[in-house]
């Protein structure tokens, strides 16, 4: 397992912020080779599970998630979600929280735990920082699309 910390400042208000990082299959447009899928009924709380498939053909697998804290921001206290990886490849979980910037921006932190089934404990390094740059693209994309 290894574990990620992201940490970024966006322009936006708490509320935006989350938005642009809880709706799911945005994750999907900008993931390469990565599609998510809600497959519980809107809207997102405790409970909902999202899949994402990544890979191609017969190389891909799913990372299924289901939100376990659905904690949305206020327009004075920080926003929490937490998924937890329940797939048969990819284990572990990860956090997005949403708090209260500088001059009405928003600070995002980004937290997970991350672990691929028969993956030798020697490629973690790798994983790590294979994550931290996948993930962290993801984030910066998308916190600037509308």
């Amino acid at each position: 397992m290894v574990n990620f910390l992201l940490e970024r400042t966006a322009p936006l208000p708490l509320h935006e912020a989350w938005r642009r990082l809880t709706e799911w299959p945005r994750h999907g447009e900008v993931v390469p080779l990565t599609r998510v899928t809600v497959v519980t009924p809107p809207p997102t709380q405790v409970g909902t599970v999202v899949v994402a498939r990544s890979g191609l053909g017969p190389l891909a697998f799913d990372d299924r998630m289901e939100v376990t804290v659905w904690r949305p921001p206020t327009d004075t206290e920080a926003g929490l979600c937490r998924l937890e990886k329940r797939g048969r490849v990819v284990r572990g979980w990860a956090e997005i929280e949403v708090v209260p910037g500088p001059g009405g921006r928003s600070r995002v932190v980004w937290r997970e735990e991350l672990g691929v089934r028969l993956l030798p404990g020697v490629f973690d390094p790798l994983l790590a920082r294979a994550a931290r740059s996948v993930f962290g693209r993801a984030a910066n994309r998308l916190l600037r699309m509308p």
